[in-house]
């Protein structure tokens, strides 16, 4: 951490880390007790700690200012991708753990921080802002100095993000399992963490914008067009969704400032343009640059890659409505964000398809390499994923996927299939080369992984299909005299079988990542800083035929 930065960006570092230090101790003497005084003590833990480290460092030798310039900054992304696999495995434990729990309700220990209704949260945050969140910091600051030929425009922004962003994941977990939560989907953390995380997200975007700015190379790669759409648009989403005021500046507790149907409008806005500009965009980013370097081909189309740009960014933006079928939601507003799905699924085939065509003639890397079958099998997935999304925004088609699994099936299609394998596909390029290697520790250990990883999915979406589809039928079936055929009760004992194939498809993801982080581990031995060229930048562009 300290090696790349200057005298006086430690002098800085250090005086952040004062502020945060008292910031934690105001927060946890205003509040006394409680989940802010808790969070409170985090964040004064967190400041000293880093006040020992970077005041113990401050008069160590300073990199030299023309050789720091000739290098890229790869310290912060070797950072995030320990956060990354460290928020994997406790973000897919806590799933694994209330997977199991609806197989046997009975093992559901009696504290309430063991409850359902707290760990879930812990494990959709862990994944999706710990897991995704980390991976997609961590790959942005190695893909926009490689595309623009450029290290970052300071050493010390980049931590500053990181560690902050950390932070809040840590903030939001533990103020879940302490009962301190917004009740809105992929948005539960309370008001002072949605404030923290905002600068945090300033000064990440700024980086960004100052780094392309300072670049060599005069084309903006497509890559950081979908990394800046995840920046832009997530700030937008996250600031709106989360307006609140808080019943004491001392205390945790907010409410929203949205009520009734129009919570339920912002909140469904927010939460499908999360996964759309979270879960998609930059992701769609990490696969426009790994794929192409790992499989040593062009990309396809790289009009075709900037027309499905706008295209996602245009309709998706509507869509979320679609959640909302058959609720006191203007009918009209319905409408729109199902026909908006459906149209969406132009753009998302066009990027998906594009990244199938440009293995064109690598299909033998595909069958030797198990990294570029990580990224082959993230491509087909996220075709599959807005296949399905477009068709279960169909009103009709809607009504018997409501309320059920179908839907669990529907977002770990995507999760599974699609995020986490392009996350792993990246890493798995990434760390080689962060360690001055040319492949990982264990090679046979990422053939275990992918294998564990694409059962373990096929295992868990198909069990959740299944379990959809047969209580969306038996919610809907009647009688001869128009009675219900079955209980709601007789709906939740035929799950049986199907939650516990839940469960083991899950732990086989989980253990595939384990493996991958061991695999890591034996993998980054040291810390070699690489010289600023283009021997790494994606291939120069070719139109289809």
């Amino acid at each position: 951490m300290t090696a790349s930065l200057t005298t006086s960006e430690r002098q800085i570092g250090i005086g952040l880390s004062v502020a945060l230090a008292l910031m934690g101790l105001v927060m946890a003497a205003a509040a006394r007790h409680g989940v802010m005084a808790v969070h409170g003590s985090m964040a004064a833990a967190l400041g000293l700690a880093l006040v020992f480290r970077l005041g113990g460092a401050l008069y160590e030798v300073a990199p030299a200012g023309p050789d720091r310039a000739t290098r890229y900054d790869d310290a912060p992304t070797r950072f995030g991708i320990w956060m990354t696999l460290i928020w994997a495995m406790i973000g897919m434990a806590a799933g694994v753990w209330v997977a199991a729990l609806l197989y046997w309700p009975e093992a559901t220990p009696l504290w309430p921080a063991t409850s359902f209704g707290r760990l879930r949260p812990v494990h959709t945050t862990g994944i999706i802002f710990g897991f995704g969140g980390n991976a997609l910091i961590a790959t942005s600051f190695w893909v926009l100095q490689r595309t623009s030929r450029a290290r970052l425009a300071d050493a010390l922004s980049p931590w500053v993000v990181l560690i902050g962003y950390n932070l809040f994941c840590a903030w939001a977990v533990t103020g879940y399992l302490m009962g301190a939560t917004q009740s809105k989907e992929y948005a539960e953390a309370e008001w002072y963490a949605d404030l923290w995380l905002v600068v945090i997200w300033v000064i990440y975007f700024t980086l960004y914008l100052r780094t392309l700015a300072r670049r060599a190379e005069p084309h903006i790669y497509v890559a950081n067009w979908y990394y800046l759409a995840f920046i832009l648009v997530v700030a937008m989403l996250h600031i709106v969704n989360n307006i609140a005021l808080p019943v004491s500046l001392a205390g945790a507790k907010s409410y929203t400032v949205w009520s009734g149907v129009q919570d339920a409008m912002i909140q469904w806005w927010y939460g499908h343009n999360a996964v759309a500009f979270f879960l998609t965009a930059g992701f769609l980013g990490m696969l426009y640059y790994f794929l192409p370097v790992r499989s040593g081909r062009p990309i396809w189309s790289y009009r075709l890659s900037i027309l499905s740009f706008w295209g996602i960014v245009f309709f998706y933006i509507w869509v979320g409505s679609h959640h909302l079928h058959y609720t006191a939601l203007p009918y009209w507003v319905q409408t729109l964000g199902m026909t908006f799905s459906v149209m969406l699924l132009v753009p998302s085939w066009a990027s998906a398809g594009n990244a199938i065509a440009t293995l064109n003639g690598a299909w033998g890397k595909v069958r030797d390499d198990a990294t570029l079958r990580f990224m082959f099998v993230a491509a087909v997935f996220y075709g599959l994923s807005t296949f399905e999304g477009s068709f279960l925004a169909i009103r009709p088609v809607n009504s018997l996927s409501h309320y059920t699994d179908w839907t669990v099936g529907h977002v770990h299609s995507g999760t599974l299939g699609w995020v986490a394998m392009i996350i792993f596909g990246a890493i798995y390029s990434l760390v080689p080369q962060l360690a001055g290697r040319g492949e990982m520790a264990w090679p046979k250990a990422v053939e275990w992984h992918f294998w564990l990883a694409v059962t373990g999915t096929l295992v868990y979406v198909v069990a959740m299909w299944n379990a959809g589809i047969t209580q969306g039928l038996m919610w809907r079936a009647y009688d001869a005299n128009g009675a219900l055929s079955y209980s709601f009760l007789q709906s939740v004992q035929a799950m049986a079988p199907y939650y516990l194939l839940r469960t083991i498809g899950g732990a086989m993801f989980l253990t595939g990542a384990v493996i991958c982080a061991l695999n890591c581990r034996a993998t980054l031995r040291a810390t070699v800083e690489r010289t600023v060229s283009g021997h790494d930048r994606p291939l120069p562009t070719q139109p289809a035929e």
